[in-house]
């Protein structure tokens, strides 16, 4: 068979066939031009502005914490410093304390040593023969306080005023004998009162009362020892009537008119005012009677402290003045000589 023969193409066909498809470029400039706008189009985005918005935020916040904290610290610090301040005021005030101990410690000792040395050293005849006359003299006066009036000791004493002095040294040795001071109970009773409570000290000796509490007191005795004493006869004190709230004996009931000593008491005592007592036990022949009869003056028995060995203590309440018609009805209280 023979060979077909080809169809001629002409230029038109051969240059369409070789030329680059159309559609193809124009696709892709499409695409092009499509990303081009979408980049134009997209929103911008502060970077730096956002970032340094919040940094400066941050950053005033922390100044602000790390503020508080330092105030925290400095507060703290401050309280520590007052702690630490009053620790060692305390521990001051303790060291105080125990030096004050440490000096009455030596004190008490310097004290019990020298009254050891006293007793060891041996009395001359001549220190024994005093001795045995100032004993003798104070056992003398003592005897005649006990059987006389009020009255009739202070002339004694006012003829002869050493004779007041003996009787108060010889008392001295005998407080040196006692196992307690029965006037440091009542010192101690009466600091606990008010301050503005005023005490009368019948029958004061030195005014030791006086010279140991913040009161004011009026302290009397025959015989003025210091300028804190106004001589009288206790019967008969220049107070006014209701005028203190507290009157004293401490082991001053001696004499052969006790019951004036407890009418001049009542007088010159408030209502509710207090009758402190302080006596040698040996004194009463029946405490519990004696307390019946100053019912009889005006006093109830409050306190009592019949426990020690040598002396009774007692409080009473005024609760009733002592009128011109009863005085003459009171029954007459003793107690016996020590």
């Amino acid at each position: 068979m023979g060979k077909a023969k080809a169809v001629p193409q002409n230029r038109k066909t051969l240059a369409l066939k070789n030329a680059p498809s159309v559609s193809k470029k124009q696709k892709k400039r499409k695409e092009t031009a499509r990303t081009i706008e979408n980049i134009k189009n997209k929103p911008k985005v502060p970077k730096k502005t956002i970032n340094c918005e919040q940094n400066k935020t941050g950053i005033q916040n922390l100044k602000v914490k790390n503020q508080e904290k330092m105030k925290q610290i400095s507060a703290s610090k401050k309280t520590q410093r007052v702690k630490s301040g009053k620790t060692l005021k305390l521990n001051n005030h303790e060291i105080k304390l125990k030096r004050l101990e440490e000096i009455l410690s030596r004190k008490t000792q310097t004290m019990q040593t020298e009254r050891k040395i006293k007793k060891q050293q041996p009395l001359t005849l001549r220190d024994r023969m005093m001795a045995q006359l100032s004993a003798s003299r104070f056992r003398f006066i003592n005897e005649t306080l006990y059987s006389s009036d009020s009255s009739q000791s202070k002339q004694y004493f006012n003829e002869d005023p050493d004779a007041f002095k003996a009787y108060h040294d010889g008392y001295k040795q005998q407080i040196e004998q006692w196992p307690i001071n029965p006037l440091d109970v009542i010192i101690s009773s009466i600091k606990n009162m008010p301050t503005d409570n005023v005490i009368a000290d019948f029958g004061c000796g030195e005014a030791q009362l006086a010279a140991s509490i913040p009161h004011e007191v009026h302290s009397f005795d025959f015989i003025a020892m210091n300028d804190r004493v106004k001589a009288c006869d206790i019967t008969h004190t220049p107070l006014l009537m209701s005028n203190v709230h507290v009157v004293v004996f401490c082991l001053s009931l001696m004499g052969t008119n006790l019951d004036d000593y407890l009418i001049e008491a009542n007088r010159v005592l408030k209502t509710n005012g207090i009758l402190k007592i302080a006596e040698v036990e040996s004194r009463f022949e029946d405490v519990e009677d004696f307390i019946r009869l100053l019912g009889c003056y005006g006093f109830k028995n409050t306190w009592k402290d019949l426990s020690h060995d040598l002396f009774y203590f007692m409080d009473f309440k005024k609760e009733e003045d002592i009128s011109m018609k009863k005085k003459k009805t009171l029954p007459t209280i003793t107690l016996k000589p020590s």
